[in-house]
């Protein structure tokens, strides 16, 4: 091949590579950007923080941030998404098993991964939770979704061991045991008033008695 066409392949090879390195670090940065949105919003309130007090704890000047977010109400919203996002992503953990019921060493271990995205992620959990602006209903909505998606994903792991889906005392018990559990460990996240071992059992405990207020409901 001539040495001028090797020239020029090279040369667009390096040009198409450019967009996609150009979009890594986009992805990169808005990601650091959204962590210390969780950061700053974790600890301070809303209208403590300025744009420029978010821009300077960034390192970045203000005309960067709003390249990412066009205002400090759309940074606060992603922010809020993140949180949810990685609550999702970090407790998705199935060790219910295939048996008849489910495994209890398995709702151990489920519980126990929760509890350890709570101790790592304690701002932002906290933040997620206790967050919004008001009654902002952008804010509202992303909370509310992400317990209907955590009451989803247990429904549809239940239904192997016989919940049913289309029952709304199924439901609500389920709605039932995710708002103990927020409360009981944004408490314990707070005050460590129990080790983890122990507030763990705790948990198992209560989880023990709505599962099987669940597969096995009373009659009516």
């Amino acid at each position: 091949m001539p040495p001028q066409t090797q020239t020029k392949l090279g040369y667009t090879a390096s040009r198409m590579m450019e967009p996609a390195r150009t979009r890594l670090q986009v992805d990169v940065r808005r990601q650091q950007l959204l962590e210390l949105g969780l950061e700053l919003f974790g600890n301070q309130t809303y209208d403590e923080l300025s744009i420029d007090e978010i821009a300077k704890r960034a390192g970045v000047s203000k005309g960067l941030l709003y390249h990412y977010f066009p205002s400090k109400r759309a940074f606060y919203v992603a922010s809020v998404q993140e949180a949810a996002r990685q609550l999702l992503e970090e407790t998705d953990v199935d060790e219910h098993g295939t048996g008849p019921s489910p495994d209890p060493e398995g709702v151990r271990l489920g519980l126990r991964a929760f509890l350890g995205y709570v101790s790592r992620r304690r701002v932002a959990y906290a933040f997620l939770l206790r967050g919004g602006i008001g009654t902002d209903p952008e804010v509202a909505e992303i909370i509310e979704n992400t317990r209907k998606a955590l009451a989803d994903r247990m429904l549809s792991r239940l239904s192997r061991f016989g919940a049913r889906g289309d029952d709304p005392a199924t439901r609500l018990r389920l709605r039932g045991w995710l708002g103990f559990l927020e409360a009981s460990s944004l408490d314990w996240a707070d005050n460590q008033t129990l080790d983890l071992e122990s507030f763990l059992q705790l948990l198992v405990q209560i989880s023990n008695i709505v599962l099987a207020s669940i597969l096995q409901p009373p009659e009516r």
